[in-house]
């Protein structure tokens, strides 16, 4: 096996790992990500490390300082305000280009998605979050357009990081039946009424940003990000 894809894949698997761990709370905003620390947790080394750093940092999850290493983003209430404005004009665009030819496929796609969500209803609220996110880039990635989903990609999961920290408690139920009806209009071919809900569900997302307290963790970050990083370390 070539060895350069077979370290990229595992750098985007790190790469992943963390980004999920990030979304759900378990990496809280501020905690800082030692390369030698997670290199030794991943199995992996501090080049592989890096390179999963600087694609989170990229999507605004991650800070990278000089001589300062690495840390969870803290994103501002005025950052995140400004991201879901963008967000929406954004996604409007998804659902134009989306309707234009939605299939059978794109619909079964979509809605496997939101089986999951409604799998993972009960679980803790940033697990939620996370796959309501993904549902918007699954949305992007099924335009075709590698532009679209670059762009969603890294604001919707800076939106989802900014959700973590600040959001008020909601019922998932509200926002799985509003991924319900997108498709649903979507599927029907009225483009204008699925560019309506997606205005209203993103605005809904964002009336729930409100500032409180991060919780203090309970575990040793490392200790707590074992479930994301044993897969991996095992996978060699």
């Amino acid at each position: 096996m070539n060895p350069a894809p077979a370290s990229q894949n595992r750098s985007e698997k790190i790469c992943s790992a963390l980004r999920s761990a990030i979304l759900e709370r378990v990496l809280l905003p501020g905690m800082k990500l030692p390369e030698d620390s997670l290199g030794e947790r991943f199995g992996a080394s501090r080049t592989l490390v890096r390179q999963a750093l600087e694609r989170l940092a990229a999507e605004g999850l991650v800070e990278l300082r000089r001589n300062r290493g690495a840390s969870v983003a803290t994103p501002s209430m005025e950052e995140a305000r400004d991201l879901f404005e963008l967000r929406c004009q954004i996604e409007d665009l998804v659902v134009i280009r989306i309707a234009e030819s939605f299939s059978a496929e794109q619909k079964a796609e979509l809605e496997a998605h939101i089986a999951r969500e409604i799998a993972a209803e009960g679980q803790s609220e940033p697990v939620s979050i996370r796959l309501a996110t993904e549902f918007h880039i699954l949305m992007a990635k099924l335009t075709g357009s590698p532009v679209l989903l670059r762009y969603v990609e890294e604001i919707a999961y800076r939106c989802g990081l900014t959700l973590a920290m600040f959001a008020r408690p909601h019922s998932t139920d509200c926002g799985i039946q509003e991924h319900k009806e997108i498709v649903a209009a979507l599927e029907s071919g009225n483009t204008a009424k699925a560019q309506k809900l997606m205005r209203s569900h993103l605005a809904a997302v964002a009336d729930r940003a409100l500032i409180k307290q991060a919780e203090a963790s309970a575990h040793v970050y490392l200790d707590a990000l074992e479930p994301y990083a044993r897969p991996i370390r095992l996978d060699e």
